[in-house]
């Protein structure tokens, strides 16, 4: 099995006002916000271009369902379909079905402490 977790691909997490609170970093910490919250772009240690996604939610999403928390984090992975099958072999609680975008394939788990956890196989050259 090739490598399983590559990097952070994002952060996610809930809060009172997205709008209001994404304008507010804009403005005081610079971030490059736009209507999902901000992409940091990094290289990887092999200099291949990376993005790390910051997204605040409103407080009211169903999105990190089955979860309560208040955060999801989503990790960079190489081979979605083969670390799922691992992972339910190994007894993780698998979330959902495999959804695939012209920009990756996504896939949940739980761990265990009931975080949902998004796995994201990057398909598009410019998030590789």
């Amino acid at each position: 099995m090739k490598k399983r977790v590559t990097g952070l691909g994002g952060f996610f997490f809930k809060t009172e006002d997205p709008k209001a609170l994404k304008n507010w970093y804009g403005t005081h910490l610079g971030l490059p916000v736009d209507d999902y919250g901000c992409t940091f772009w990094w290289k990887d240690k092999d200099g291949k271009d990376c993005s790390t996604q910051w997204s605040p939610f409103s407080k009211e999403t169903t999105y990190f369902k089955p979860s309560e928390k208040q955060f999801m984090m989503n990790f960079r992975v190489e081979n979605l379909v083969e670390l799922l099958e691992t992972l339910r072999q190994e007894g993780v609680t698998i979330v959902g079905e495999i959804e695939e975008y012209e920009y990756g394939k996504f896939g949940w788990i739980l761990d265990l402490e009931g975080n949902k956890i998004e796995l994201w196989e990057p398909i598009d050259a410019a998030f590789q």
